[in-house]
């Protein structure tokens, strides 16, 4: 059995190359890796290193050695960090998504959600959730997509729908309902963490520009101090850092959005092994949320 500190010291090695720079990076004498590097040769009954008077170097296997090594590092620290999360899973929910309007309608139910659950902040990327799920980094996971395999399972949680913020003097801020077309060529104040629903405004508005924030409050406050027109959905009036502020001072009205695309459905997934311990919530989420809430007209 190879001790994993040897594997250590031949990944360093390999990334710099001689035996002071490895040793100053693992915090030990250059004697030690030396010795290190003798006993690993010995364990594997190859030679690794090439030695010439005052130089070493890695021998084609020593190469393929290092590269399986790091391999197998990766691995073990994928192992320890996935035996972790589960254990920690057992006895703590945590929540994670792919669109901000779930992390604002999490937000909203704080005081009614049980004291073992928490919510990352940080939004993941659809291709993160199956990963994220049997690596237990999360119990249940929002997002737009309905995942059915044989160990991950969704529900449908209900519908986000996008509303456009106008000027209340632009004519198009006088019908009830508008399209993504009759939006062509307008520019828009967006904030850049949406998930999916950046490439829903991208596709769907023609000749559109996107003037994308990546910070909430200062997506708040260009909102505020100016009139360019911004996208919010049926969750926004719960999200305290734009939709809730002075509702006299904003002369935009919202107007909802008639396209398809603009009608996103909303998945819980969590791993099908967990559907005992997370149906209660599950249940608890599709009651709160909302049927129909529309946007404040001004």
């Amino acid at each position: 059995m190879i001790e994993t500190y040897l594997l250590e010291e031949l990944v360093t090695f390999a990334k710099h190359q001689t035996l002071a720079q490895t040793a100053a990076a693992l915090n030990v004498t250059q004697p030690t890796i030396t010795r290190g590097m003798q006993k690993l040769e010995q364990d594997l009954n190859v030679q690794l290193f090439d030695r010439q008077p005052n130089r070493i170097s890695l021998t084609a296997t020593g190469q393929l050695a290092a590269q399986e090594a790091e391999k197998l590092l990766q691995d073990q620290q994928t192992f320890i960090t996935k035996i972790q999360n589960y254990e920690q899973s057992q006895n703590h929910l945590l929540i994670e998504a792919t669109l901000p309007g779930q992390l604002v309608f999490l937000t909203h139910l704080n005081d009614q959600l049980p004291a073992n659950l928490t919510v990352n902040r940080d939004l993941i990327t659809v291709a993160q959730l199956s990963d994220h799920l049997r690596n237990h980094q999360a119990s249940l996971i929002f997002s737009n997509q309905e995942v059915l395999t044989a160990d991950i399972e969704s529900r449908f949680i209900g519908t986000e729908n996008l509303i456009v913020n106008l000027q209340k003097f632009m004519y198009q801020a006088n019908q009830s309902r508008i399209t993504f077309h009759e939006l062509e060529g307008m520019s828009f104040i967006v904030l850049s963490a949406i998930g999916a629903w950046k490439q829903v405004i991208q596709s769907a508005i023609p000749n559109a520009k996107f003037l994308y924030q990546p910070e909430r409050m200062a997506f708040a406050e260009i909102t505020k101090y100016s009139d360019f027109p911004y996208f919010s959905t049926n969750l926004s009036p719960w999200d305290p850092t734009v939709a809730v502020r002075d509702l006299q001072d904003d002369n935009r009205v919202g107007i909802p959005i008639s396209d398809t695309s603009a009608h996103m459905p909303i998945y819980v997934s969590y791993l099908t092994s967990q559907r005992a311990n997370v149906l209660p919530l599950l249940n608890q989420l599709s009651a709160a949320w909302p049927a129909v809430i529309s946007h404040p007209q001004r």
